[in-house]
């Protein structure tokens, strides 16, 4: 059956380090890299050098009075016509950068009231779409496992995003021991990973456009 989608689906990265050439930036030049090569489409938010303010302030909260600052709106705009939410991140001291929790609050939960939250009925933009997770360390996976810290942030990060915002099933690939003076064979092997789970992403996805 032929390709009948009237436009590439959308994938949309969220980086979220401080460093310009750090690993994290590598994964995301690599994952956008390689599903453009597939056709589809990326756009890429870099948080850091977006300068995104991610304190959410009181007049943002969800209820009477409510209001949508522009860099709420645009970010908004952006993931409206996405099928692929990425996040690229480092762990730090348990859990996702200030930033990145801080985008959470004030974009992905804009409107978003807890009633539904709880009933899982909040509709809004990543509604339906693919969540996919790259994360990093500097201590080894073998420590974080004893620690319980990776099985932690998949719950209370991951699924509480996928079921809050009624997202598809979630996907979490975490690369451990990742320091400045890592072996250039590790980091390709791992840039090779990050480029395996871009093509089985963008694989399931024409599926699904095939079948339909």
């Amino acid at each position: 059956m032929p390709d009948t989608r009237s436009k590439p689906p959308r994938h949309v990265v969220i980086l979220c380090h401080p460093e310009q050439d750090s690993f994290n930036a590598a994964m995301a030049a690599a994952y956008s890299a390689t599903v453009r090569e597939q056709g589809h489409e990326v756009i890429v938010r870099d948080l850091y050098a977006m300068g995104f303010h991610p304190v959410l302030k009181s007049a943002e909260r969800p209820g009477p009075g409510e209001r949508q600052f522009a860099d709420v709106a645009e970010e908004l705009a952006v993931l409206k016509d996405s099928d692929v939410f990425v996040l690229v991140y480092p762990i730090w001291f348990g859990g996702p950068p200030a930033m990145l929790k801080g985008y959470v609050e004030r974009v992905l939960g804009s409107g978003v009231l807890p009633d539904a939250v709880y009933e899982g009925t909040a509709k809004g933009v990543l509604a339906g779409k693919q969540l996919l997770s790259f994360t990093t360390s500097g201590l080894k996976e073998i420590w974080l496992d004893e620690m319980g810290q990776l099985r932690a942030l998949t719950q209370a990060f991951d699924h509480y995003i996928e079921h809050a915002f009624a997202m598809a099933p979630s996907r979490h690939v975490h690369f451990g021991h990742i320091t400045h003076d890592m072996e250039p064979g590790w980091a390709r092997r791992h840039l090779e990973e990050v480029r395996g789970q871009a093509r089985a992403i963008v694989r399931a996805l024409d599926g699904l456009v095939v079948a339909e």
